[in-house]
């Protein structure tokens, strides 16, 4: 009660947050008069001015905010015909200012991150706008791109299958679109390259993220994975896949929904080992062969055909639970995909080896700045702060919004569900209201789909399996008489305008835009068709727009698109972003869903309340019922699942944390050792753990760094040998320098004499030193040895660097097979009262410091054991050939000479050769130490000899 007069007073904190950026907001207003007097010309000379001061003279992107937002605003008024609205300058400072700014559909997000964009963009570092799908990516960067050319900003797009050279040049302009996958994966494959010079990413610097909620929440227990194949067999899945059918459901094994788990009974463990001829499932030697039957019983029982994938030209293709769409490329980890390919008759694809992974949370963690946008995100906003820092700010609407949300109408069974829900689109069909359907999967979407074909309504049906077509279809769905069915509505990107978008039926009526020349096509030629193609395009918007008008008001006068959801999602969100496709912009709307008790979510989470509930009303059969209660039964129910899917994201990142410190060690190491030479800085970044507040550096290595740093490796490895063969508890005289000539020769390939053991309390030290001291010795001879390349650098410096990446990369990737067997297993210790997080993390570390000692151990070894084998060039090779050649002619001409008339020529006298070494087969290793094989090194040159 007091927190509610306190809210009555003061307002709440989003209305005080608000009320803070109002004085900012006039501030743009007030400058309005000066950028409509300015010439088209001046705005890019603008721009170069603000990054200069910017730039050069540290003035603060705050204090130029208004100034910048009022140009942005007037630019898109000259570039795109559209005016920012207040709000949506509230909603650019929100972001600017590392929020999330929730908008309620139609309110023009795609338009509001053009400010934040340009104003960030001023620093010189680079802005990333993230979106859902390539064709949203595409489309914002030739739209809002005009915009920012127009102030003289670079706009680039990353998209699939652009080369690493397309890649750069995108990624270095102002601001770059790009799908969040791309981005992800571009940072996992820039930290596999061999040269600084060939990553495509700048510093994580600043990221806007639209449809915010569906990536980082949505997307979160989805980690990005770069594999490469293993040598691990496919035969299993097919000889269990084979048994699982005799399984009976309840008797061998229990399904838990709500985890998506399988659990073998007693009963079922005896059959599977009778059928698989198993003595015993859970010996150690059949672990394999457990973890196959596992996942064959998820994939037949919790996985289902149209639902969670679909199978596409013989490949099973997993479908966003989540966006309704395909996923090509991606597959399930731990042989669940192998599983469902099984299950499916489709090809077994082999599994794969992790070689870089790294967790959606955890990558947009590491932007200096970061912000996002979305229609739903306030019933997120816990998770957004405790996981990301940001902070959720509701953007009021432009206008008031109208559109009437129904209660929840539930029926006993789908079958009545359905009816009804056929009954009422009919009707609204019949009366010309658009309306959209929306559907959990695809499987659904085709049962209503068939259903109106029995009653002739025409529709449209966009799901995974026709998605070709989204933008057309999407973008008419508000025309008079329209039906429309969706999987999911979660980050289409296309307004739903009353009466139907002119510009798409325009595109459509007058075809695809050219975007090449054709075959013996000149330029010019193709550029005039393309002006031609533009003004037919502009013809059509002008002619249709008059046509989609008076549509528009006579939709608005049957009442706006009418919402028809056909059941309740596991997410609120999700539903919200359903309903908030009908009243933008103030039109008029309506919304409502139909349910039923077979309903998934029903079923799983709120069917025994809601049953009892209804028994209690005395609900008969094809009666439904709707009630505030039951609404407010089923919410609880939505809760309680973004509860339990919260727990396991936040399960997920505690885990992944683990893996993420590590993985930022190793490539900065990697970074480090790429910069030796390059001559191109190395940004890093530095972070409060309480604060989150990233500290950013860049540091230039030279080749004096590498040397100095090789020379400390050799010293920590120095310190910890002598560390275990002289312990500091023992007395000088019983130190096992025997056992430390063993682990020198071993480690260095260096035999070091020691004298009378040191005395006093720089003991060790001096050990350690006289160790130290032979090994540069050595090391500083090869390097002589080996001498300078064409550049001046020593060889040895570009062998170090090599062996060093060669090192890293091997044994990251075995570290990251053995994280994934002890993440597997962890779980087993909470039986012996252990917390498996914790144990995690604890072994997680010491793995990972025997890691790091292995690579020195490995790169320091390798190193000194180079070889210096000088190959003969081709012209040695040749002019010893020839000079061999000519020494036997003489032989044969001196025979003949011998022999007078026909008489045979004396055979030279034959010398005993006696063999001093023994003798090398031809696949031995070369005795020079090469490492090569003796016929692939001298081998070779003496045969040529």
């Amino acid at each position: 009660m007091f927190d509610y007069a306190l809210k009555k007073i003061l307002g709440t904190k989003n209305e005080r947050e608000l009320k803070k950026l109002r004085p900012l907001v006039a501030r743009v207003n007030e400058l309005e008069p000066r950028m409509k007097a300015l010439k088209d010309e001046d705005f890019p000379r603008l721009t170069a001015e603000w990054k200069q001061q910017v730039q050069e003279k540290g003035r603060s992107l705050d204090e130029l905010l208004p100034e910048v937002f009022a140009a942005v605003r007037e630019a898109g008024v000259r570039a795109l015909g559209m005016r920012h609205f207040d709000v949506q300058l509230i909603g650019g400072m929100v972001l600017h200012h590392g929020k999330i700014a929730e908008m309620k559909t139609g309110e023009g997000k795609t338009l509001v991150a053009t400010l934040p964009c340009a104003l960030n963009a001023l620093a010189g570092r680079g802005v990333h706008v993230v979106t859902v799908n390539d064709y949203l990516a595409r489309r914002d960067a030739e739209w809002m791109g005009r915009l920012h050319r127009f102030l003289g900003l670079s706009t680039g797009v990353v998209l699939h299958g652009l080369s690493d050279r397309e890649r750069q040049e995108n990624y270095g302009c102002d601001i770059t679109y790009g799908q969040n996958n791309e981005f992800g994966f571009d940072y996992l494959r820039d930290n596999m390259k061999f040269r600084l010079q060939d990553y495509v990413q700048r510093e994580l610097h600043y990221a806007i993220v639209d449809e915010v909620d569906s990536i980082l929440i949505d997307e979160a227990r989805t980690p990005l994975i770069i594999s490469g194949p293993s040598d691990e067999t496919t035969d299993k899945y097919y000889t269990v896949n084979q048994v699982i059918p005799s399984m009976i459901r309840d008797v061998d094994f229990t399904v838990d929904e709500k985890t998506r788990t399988v659990v073998m009974s007693d009963a079922g463990v005896e059959k599977m080992e009778k059928k698989l001829n198993v003595g015993n499932l859970y010996d150690p030697d059949e672990i394999e062969t457990l973890h196959h039957v596992e996942q064959a019983l998820r994939a037949h029982h919790l996985y289902r055909n149209e639902v969670d994938y679909v199978v596409k030209e013989g490949e099973v293709v997993i479908v966003d639970e989540f966006t309704g769409r395909l996923m090509p490329g991606r597959r399930w980890s731990d042989g669940l995909h192998q599983a469902v390919e099984a299950k499916e008759g489709v090809k077994i694809e082999n599994e794969n080896q992790t070689l870089a992974t790294i967790s959606f949370q955890n990558y947009f963690r590491m932007y200096s700045k970061l912000s996002g946008m979305t229609g739903t995100a306030d019933t997120e906003a816990e998770e957004f702060a405790k996981i990301y820092n940001l902070d959720v700010m509701v953007i009021p609407t432009n206008r008031k919004n109208i559109r009437k949300d129904s209660e929840d109408v539930v029926y006993k069974t789908e079958r009545e569900k359905f009816t009804a829900l056929c009954d009422e689109i009919e009707q609204r069909h019949q009366k010309g209201q658009p309306v959209l359907v929306g559907t959990v999967s695809v499987a659904k979407s085709e049962v209503v789909s068939s259903l109106l074909k029995k009653r002739g309504v025409p529709h449209n049906v966009l799901n995974a399996k026709n998605h070709g077509r989204e933008a057309e279809i999407v973008a008419q769905a508000g025309r008079k008489g329209s039906v429309t069915i969706s999987t999911n509505m979660a980050g289409r990107g296309t307004d739903i305008l009353l009466g139907g978008n002119p510009e798409m039926m325009a595109k459509h009526e007058v075809g695809p835009e050219p975007d090449a020349p054709m075959e013996g096509e000149e330029v010019e030629a193709f550029e005039a068709r393309r002006v031609e193609w533009q003004k037919r395009l502009e013809a059509a918007v002008g002619r249709l727009k008059d046509q989609t008008a008076a549509e528009h008001e006579e939709v608005v006068a049957l009442g706006g698109l009418h919402i028809l959801g056909t059941e309740r999602h596991e997410s609120r969100r999700i539903d919200n972003q359903l309903r908030g496709r009908g009243g933008r912009q103030g039109d008029p709307g309506s919304s409502i869903f139909y349910l039923s008790l077979e309903d998934e979510l029903m079923r799983i989470f709120g069917s025994e309340r809601i049953s009892g509930m209804m028994e209690r009303l005395g609900m008969k059969e094809g009666e439904q019922i709707e009630h505030r209660w039951l609404s407010k039964a089923i919410e609880n129910a939505q809760r309680k699942v973004e509860a339990h899917n919260f727990d396991i994201r936040k399960n997920l990142l505690e885990y992944d944390d683990v893996m993420n410190q590590q993985r930022k060690s190793v490539y900065r190491l990697r970074r480090m050792v790429l910069g030796f030479g390059a001559g191109i800085p190395v940004v890093e970044f530095d972070e409060d753990p309480k604060t989150r507040v990233k500290t950013r550096r860049e540091k230039t290595y030279g080749w004096q760094d590498a040397r100095e740093h090789f020379l400390d490796v050799v010293e920590d490895l120095v310190i910890d040998m002598v560390a275990n063969a002289c312990p500091e508890r023992q007395s000088p005289a019983n130190w096992d320098f025997d056992a430390l000539r063993a682990l020198v020769r071993d480690q260095f390939g260096v035999d070091i004499q020691f004298g009378a053991p040191p005395s006093g309390k720089e003991a060790r030290a001096a050990v350690e030193e006289q160790v130290f001291n032979v090994v540069e010795k050595v090391w500083t001879a090869k390097e002589q040895e080996m001498g300078v390349d064409a550049e001046g650098v020593p060889v040895l410096r570009r062998w170090e660097q090599y062996l060093y990446l060669q090192s890293i990369d091997q044994l990251w990737k075995d570290h990251l097979l053995a994280m994934d067997h002890l993440r597997q297993g962890i779980g087993l210790r909470g039986y012996g009262q252990k917390d498996p997080k914790q144990e995690y993390k604890k072994e997680g570390y010491e793995m990972f410091v025997q890691m790091t000692w292995r690579v020195k151990s490995a790169v320091i070894g390798n190193v000194l054991r180079l070889q210096v084998v000088r190959q003969e060039t081709a012209e040695e090779i040749e002019r010893k050939r020839l000079a061999l050649a000519r020494k036997q002619r003489v032989i044969e001409s001196h025979g003949a000479e011998a022999g007078g008339d026909g008489e045979a020529a004396a055979a030279p006298k034959q010398e005993t050769v006696v063999r001093t070494q023994p003798k090398v087969g031809r696949n031995d290793p070369c005795p020079c130490g090469s490492g090569k094989k003796y016929k692939k090194c001298h081998g070779a040159t003496e045969a040529l000899a």
